[in-house]
């Protein structure tokens, strides 16, 4: 096996808007003739014999301005190929996650690893070349390759059609367009009736089943793509990704489900949303690697070893140091001290749509603070950031806030142009500062992608695209929604850093919604909490501190947290546990 590896993203590569820096500056090029880095004839982008790779072409890889290329070690722990290979320089996967009967394994791990890429060769939808992308194996060399493996015998069943499989894809948006016209009724026709009727409660699925799909906000498509997966008669089930767009309710909701849905079965799910992963799993993979180069699967681990050797970034059992610096967490600031000088006031407001009604009390906001907002869905949350904004008209006042900057929960990535162009239009001045490079390309990890297109950005990258543009305007309140769906745990951290740090270098005030308690517990100051009845009335209560608005909506979803001992990463308690009833005693539902 090669020790160090070339990859080069085709998306980030753009050889007619550079100088062919990776040819000129390549030792093997200094002949005169193209024997290392050049441009293929097929693709039209930089390409490389992967024989010819050694430590010496980092050059080319720091010299190309658009950072699409890597060179990268492979760990020599590394015995054989790769399971699957996309191309020449392409990013590779080694090993696959496990499958165990009446197990939830949970698999965690940076975006561009390879984990929905795992998830789609379990799932058959599409095979593994073994490395070999010129030439595929037949399946009969796939099953001997891991005879003495349990893929071995997973494959062979798997291509004479012998597993029933169910699978939830990432982006649930997209079944807009797979059932386009029908209802929710007509897609959940399809099941055993004798379940649709467990299932549609459980999820609270009724009040939409006349729905058509394209009429659904992204947290109905993912519960109606939640049921239809547990709905099918399968034995091994992949999700991926099931809390995003859910709020804390429904995601403890779906966590038992699954956990109740494994009983007979195997299950495997993908999920940034470490309380609900936490919750939700009976065993946890770590993939580590190099986003876009390649991806490995550690051995299985218990959820809270698992999930903590991750934030560590080394896996003792693999002697692998994954990266350079743990992710932290700190201990609860349940006193902010002083508040700084107010900013602006928000009156009381009232909103009737339909049959539902908001209402919310006035509130003053404070320079320098992030407000974070909880609650569950359907009790007026985006109503109230939309009538903040002035793009919903609320019935008592016509306040609305100047200066606003606002990232919608929903994100279009139909737009044409570039990264840059869209950043340039909303960046203005600032774009040429130091500090716009530094705080927020580089920090968000954007400076790669500013040549690609925003049509071809992943969830994650688009996410943090939009993040940017909101931070890029000159204002007085940052108001976003759902900020951390789509991105990894590591990103959201960063994300939360940089909101953090943006606030209190402007002197602003920030109005956050989202429904990841680590996020939340990360970024807020101060807490507006939403109670009512999820799609009938909602009503704002605070702002409170951080440990009043978390005992107040723990404890009216009847949960309680706690810290880790070792990563102080807040958990959710077990139903009935010794914690659980001690904290339920003293009313302490938010850690301590």
């Amino acid at each position: 096996m090669k020790e160090f590896i070339a990859i080069v993203e085709n998306s980030r590569c753009h050889p007619n808007k550079c100088s062919h820096e990776c040819m000129k500056y390549d030792p093997l090029n200094k002949s005169g003739k193209l024997v290392g880095f050049h441009l293929s004839e097929k693709t039209e982008k930089a390409e490389i014999a992967e024989e010819l790779v050694t430590e010496m072409h980092k050059i080319s890889s720091k010299k190309c301005p658009f950072g699409a290329i890597h060179i990268a070690k492979v760990p020599t722990e590394l015995k054989e190929d790769p399971i699957h290979k996309f191309g020449s320089n392409a990013f590779r996967l080694y090993a696959l996650p496990i499958a165990k009967q009446n197990t939830v394994v949970g698999i965690i791990g940076r975006n561009g690893i390879g984990k929905s890429t795992a998830l789609q060769i379990l799932a058959n939808l599409f095979k593994p070349n073994l490395g070999k992308y010129q030439n595929p194996p037949a399946n009969e060399e796939i099953i001997q390759r891991y005879s003495t493996t349990w893929l071995g015998g997973y494959f062979k069943k798997l291509f004479k059609n012998e597993i029933k499989l169910a699978y939830k894809p990432q982006r649930v948006e997209f079944l807009n367009n797979l059932y386009k016209g029908k209802t929710v009724k007509l897609v959940l026709a399809q099941y055993d009736q004798t379940k649709v009727s467990h299932i549609i409660n459980e999820l609270e699925l009724e009040t939409l089943l006349e729905r058509q799909i394209q009429e659904l906000s992204g947290g109905e498509l993912q519960r109606l793509a939640i049921a239809a997966t547990l709905l099918k008669k399968c034995e091994v089930a992949f999700f991926d990704e099931p809390s995003t767009f859910l709020d804390i309710t429904f995601r403890i909701k779906v966590a038992k489900l699954i956990r109740e849905y494994a009983k007979n079965k195997a299950v495997i799910i993908v999920e940034h949303d470490l309380a609900t992963l936490d919750y939700v799993c009976d065993e946890i993979q770590v993939v580590y690697g190099l986003p876009a180069c390649y991806g490995v699967f550690s051995q299985s681990k218990s959820v809270r070893r698992g999930i903590n050797e991750y934030l560590d970034g080394f896996l003792p059992d693999e002697n692998m140091r994954f990266r350079s610096y743990p992710i932290k967490f700190t201990e609860a600031q349940v006193d902010m001290g002083a508040k700084k000088y107010p900013l602006v006031t928000i009156p009381s407001l009232k909103k009737t749509l339909g049959t539902f009604s908001a209402t919310t009390v006035d509130c003053t906001l404070h320079a320098g603070e992030v407000y974070t907002i909880m609650g569950a869905n359907g009790l007026g949350k985006t109503t109230f950031l939309k009538m903040l904004i002035g793009e919903i008209t609320e019935e008592n006042t016509s306040f609305k806030l100047e200066k606003v900057s606002y990232k919608p929960q929903y994100l279009e990535n139909n737009m044409e142009g570039t990264v840059e162009q869209y950043l340039r239009k909303h960046a203005s001045s600032s774009w040429d500062s130091g500090w716009y490079k530094t705080n927020i390309l580089e920090k968000l990890n954007i400076q790669g992608i500013l040549h690609n297109e925003i049509k071809q950005l992943s969830g994650g990258e688009l996410q943090k695209l939009h993040i940017a543009a909101a931070l890029s305007k000159e204002c007085q309140v940052l108001i976003m929604d759902e900020p951390s769906a789509y991105i990894d745990v590591e990103d959201r951290l960063h994300v939360a850093e940089v909101i953090r740090e943006f606030v209190s270098k402007k002197e602003i005030a920030a109005i956050i919604v989202d429904h990841d308690i680590q996020f939340l517990d990360f970024l807020s100051d101060s807490m507006l909490v939403f109670e009512g009845k999820p799609g009938i009335q909602g009503a704002v209560f605070g702002p409170f501190t951080k440990l009043e608005g978390m005992n107040r909506v723990l404890k009216n979803l009847d949960i309680t947290y706690r810290r880790d001992r070792e990563s102080l990463r807040p958990r959710i308690n077990k139903p009935g546990s010794q914690l659980d009833r001690e904290q339920r005693a003293k009313g302490e539902y938010y850690y301590l």
